[in-house]
């Protein structure tokens, strides 16, 4: 009987250049999409498309990961600790009303650590409702040469929503709490957010071409002009409007950056195994099958699907783009994907599974 031909890395990555052909066929803007897979020692390097990977692309909610490695930067450096009072570093002025319900003003009680696992109470401006006027999304839709500053959301929000629970209670996903973060560091640093991103990840790492969109720059120049952003069917990616972002997913990358920024991450050179160890503490879910930690996600596949059992757990953060970056911890593969779209969300996730599952047929 003859041997089992063996699976090796290039013939996953002719499957996976076969099926990414064929199955983005039928995304929506497929030409547009960004695929980078790797293994940390490069054993493993496939990029979809080939050209792709130097294409600058709005990370949307992975940036989050970012804000997140601030503050426990900090952290480490002795100039605050996870379970401080936020209250402690903030002007009451900056957070007064975000954290009133029912009556109550949680506003002392919130945590560091509540921003950063999304269970402050405070109302997320893209997702929940309003008191009045117009949601907060179909504003940004509608009025394209709007410019967002970071004291402009929280406004939004304290003026136009409300708390949705005590801190510490509950799991309620919000980008005001990151935009209170990203002031924190600011309060912390004496250093704007967008100058802390380039001296702790963009220089040292050499992220030559990712910044903070609308307030620095990438430093390779000329900059390339970023790749589209479809939003209920609407191109947005030259909207000023799109400064309400900041440290909530700002930021500017390319997949080459990303995963830079993710082996540097996950290797220990940014935080120490501690820090990543509490980041990894996912006590809440975001979704079923998407569970939360302090600024990082994991996947648990057969939540999806029960077949699906036995997938590992991926660990990273996904945006509202369809944007994806994770790493296995257990095979050291990178996964780093724009599809840039709010409706290829679904899509996006088949084509993870299919990548995940096809790579742990390699032969060993």
């Amino acid at each position: 009987m003859p041997a089992k031909k063996s699976y090796g890395i290039s013939d996953f990555q002719e499957h996976l250049d076969r099926y990414l052909t064929a199955s983005t066929k039928k995304l929506k803007n497929a030409r547009d999409i960004q695929i980078l897979v790797a293994t940390t020692d490069n054993r493993l390097s496939f990029s979809y498309p080939e050209e792709s990977s130097e294409l600058p692309y709005h990370l949307a909610s992975v940036g989050k990961i970012y804000t997140a490695a601030l503050i426990f930067i900090l952290a480490e450096r002795g100039l605050l600790k996870i379970d401080d009072p936020v209250a402690d570093y903030l002007p009451q002025s900056l957070m007064e009303g975000l954290f009133i319900f029912r009556g109550k003003d949680y506003l002392n009680q919130v945590k560091i650590k509540d921003l950063l696992a999304h269970t402050s109470g405070a109302a997320d401006n893209f997702e929940d409702p309003v008191i009045k006027g117009p949601r907060f999304l179909k504003r940004v839709l509608s009025n394209p040469d709007e410019i967002w500053t970071p004291e402009m959301l929280l406004d939004f929000s304290r003026t136009n929503q409300r708390a949705v629970g005590p801190a510490g209670s509950k799991f309620h996903y919000s980008d005001i709490g990151y935009i209170l973060l990203g002031k924190l560091i600011e309060a912390i640093t004496g250093k704007p957010f967008h100058v802390n991103l380039h001296d702790e990840f963009f220089s040292p790492l050499e992220m030559n071409n990712s910044y903070l969109f609308f307030h620095s720059e990438p430093a390779n120049q000329p900059k390339k002009p970023i790749q589209p952003i479809w939003v209920n069917k609407k191109e947005i990616s030259t909207f000023k409007s799109l400064s309400c972002d900041w440290s909530g997913g700002g930021i500017i990358s390319t997949t080459a950056d990303q995963l830079r920024f993710q082996k540097a991450f996950w290797s220990g050179e940014i935080i120490s195994k501690n820090s990543l160890a509490m980041m990894q503490a996912f006590e809440n879910k975001f979704r079923p099958g998407i569970h939360y930690g302090l600024g990082m996600m994991e996947l648990h596949f057969e939540e999806f699907f029960f077949l699906l059992k036995g997938l590992p757990r991926l660990k990273g953060h996904i945006g509202i783009l369809a944007t994806h970056s994770f790493f296995d911890p257990a095979s050291n593969l990178h996964v780093i994907m724009n599809f840039g779209s709010t409706a290829n969300m679904n899509k996006s996730f088949r084509i993870l599974i299919e990548i995940i599952s096809s790579f742990r047929k390699i032969t060993k």
